[in-house]
């Protein structure tokens, strides 16, 4: 389904953290939160910081956060959610990261 607000095959692209508010470690909980990513239509790659989701359309890529959000087992549950909707052309977070790389002439990442 499109949304009205959205032509064919623009993507949306999204930083999503969803964790439980504990001190022990969350990556039990956070693994559960990315699995629900797999009952939708998106790609999705996780780092330290979150998971970056792409979807067709922002209905899709809401729908997959909602059941992200859910996933998430805790009396008290943290989710930020930041969304880049280019709505006049097609891309993607590769192009993103290909971008910079271009003005900095290297990858953009160094170990410590």
């Amino acid at each position: 389904m499109m949304s009205e607000t959205q032509g064919p095959g623009m993507t949306v692209v999204a930083l999503l953290s969803v964790a439980p508010v504990v001190e022990d470690s969350m990556a039990g909980e956070v693994a559960e939160a990315v699995e629900a990513l797999d009952g939708f239509d998106v790609g999705y790659e996780t780092n330290p910081m979150g998971t970056v989701i792409e979807a067709e359309d922002v209905d899709t890529l809401l729908s997959a956060v909602g059941a992200a959000h859910k996933a998430v087992d805790g009396d008290r549950v943290s989710t930020f959610l930041k969304i880049d909707d280019k709505r006049t052309r097609e891309f993607d977070a590769a192009e993103k990261v290909a971008a910079v790389e271009r003005e900095l002439g290297r990858e953009p990442r160094r170990e410590r």
